[in-house]
């Protein structure tokens, strides 16, 4: 499998390639250059199939033979050795339990399958052989604790995560900075936007480059996106009434998760439709009403993780349809979810179905019932993409009572948080990755 650049501009590179150097040199994002179509039978045969077997036969074709079948088999296994659980929440409403990783996150399939791969690159003999890689990621909340985690005391790579400042819920910030040794969580006096800025910056800085060898892990980096896959085939599998398709609703912030359902979606896995579903960050939910995209400066939310005004990867997904407004239209809704209707859903859902959400389940749940509405005769799927615990401090006063908080959380709430703070000004962050 090769892949292009999505401004068209820069060479056509492998997985190995697109990996390690994270953005194309254009500043685009790569891309398969085509779409693997599922081996006859595979979506007959299921049922019958382990997690390892769906997602190695998922994943191969992006890879390629720059990992060789035993050692793919691994990464893939360590990966989602967790369970993917679907569970009823209602009649015709499904929650696809996605926290039940290291991380309590969605992003620790990514997380892990990347930090996996990088390992071996940077760790078989090559043209990279010796060289340390510096992987630099902005995130809005559970990305920077799934990194951290995944790349923990890797060999031959450095981690610098990017946060904004009091923009991330206490449990997350305490999951990115706490671990030190290879991993640097650097607090940023702004926005997760701003953080994302100051990463492309780096990225397009040639000075920097010369120095240190740099890669991306947020969803920009194909290793990162690829295997979000996975769960949506193990959803599938888990779906009993074939036959009634679901509609699968994605709380979406950089967009990186729903375009990897859509790709899944576009290789041959049977999905009714798929929802966006955003907070008031709503640049997605008005492009699909207007056709007009205007990014704009994030706004802080309930769903933190989602508070993204110029959501990286909606570009791959404008790459699959061609840039056909029509096409995506047909596959593709899109709504925004405001914070009362959060607090209100969390307390109802929590009430009067016996389950908790944590805010961007919500969101995803709210879109989904909107959804519905207008189609009644459909069931559907929300991703709850984090734990409630993540978010204790926001979900407890709607509940008004403690979440339930597993032993490795209240462990994570002895330790203190290490941090540098740094201004919004990429002088002063090019200086730290300079003196590294």
């Amino acid at each position: 499998m090769l892949y292009h650049s999505t401004n068209h501009n820069s060479p056509i590179v492998n997985f190995k390639e697109a990996t390690i150097k994270g953005q194309a040199p254009d500043k685009g994002l790569y891309f398969p250059e085509s779409i693997p179509q599922l081996p006859k039978n595979f979506i007959g045969n299921i049922d019958n199939l382990s997690k390892e077997e769906i997602a190695y036969t998922v994943i191969q074709p992006y890879i390629g033979d720059v990992i060789p079948k035993n050692e793919l088999e691994r990464i893939v296994a360590e990966t989602i050795n967790f369970e993917f659980p679907l569970v009823e929440v209602e009649k015709n409403i499904f929650s696809l339990e996605l926290f039940h990783g290291p991380t309590l996150a969605f992003k620790d399939v990514g997380a892990r399958f990347m930090s996996r791969c990088l390992g071996y690159f940077v760790n078989h003999p090559d043209s990279y052989r010796d060289k340390k890689i510096t992987v630099l990621v902005a995130t809005s909340g559970d990305t920077g604790g799934a990194v951290a985690n995944g790349f923990y005391n890797v060999d031959g790579v450095d981690v610098v995560i990017l946060y904004p400042s009091g923009k991330v819920s206490s449990v997350q910030e305490l999951q990115l900075t706490t671990l030190g040794k290879n991993i640097t969580a650097l607090e940023v006096d702004g926005t997760f936007d701003d953080c994302q800025a100051l990463v492309k910056k780096a990225f397009a800085d040639d000075e920097v480059n010369k120095k240190l060898f740099l890669t991306s892990a947020n969803s920009i980096n194909v290793a990162r996106w690829l295997p979000q896959q996975f769960y949506y085939f193990f959803a599938y599998q888990q779906w009993k009434d074939k036959k009634n398709l679901p509609v699968i609703s994605v709380p979406s912030g950089n967009f990186g998760n729903i375009c990897a359902g859509i790709l899944a979606h576009q290789s041959g896995l049977p999905v009714q439709h798929f929802i966006a579903a955003c907070n008031a960050n709503n640049i997605v939910p008005n492009y699909m009403q207007t056709e007009n995209y205007t990014v704009k400066k994030s706004v802080a939310t309930l769903s933190n993780a989602m508070d993204v005004g110029d959501p990286s990867n909606f570009i791959r997904i404008l790459e699959i349809f061609n840039k056909e407004f029509l096409s995506l239209k047909n596959v593709l809704t899109s709504y925004s979810i405001s914070d009362e209707e959060t607090r209100s859903v969390v307390k109802d859902v929590f009430l009067n179905k016996n389950y908790l959400l944590d805010p961007h389940g919500a969101v995803g749940y709210i879109a989904l019932k909107k959804y519905l509405e207008t189609h009644p005769s459909l069931q559907g799927i929300f991703l709850e993409t984090a734990h409630p615990v993540k978010f204790y401090d926001v979900v407890e006063p709607i509940i008004d009572q403690p979440v339930p908080m597993p032993g490795a959380i209240k462990d994570l709430l002895k330790e203190k948080k290490r941090s540098i703070k740094i201004n919004f000004d990429y002088a002063s962050f090019k200086d730290f990755l300079l003196s590294k």
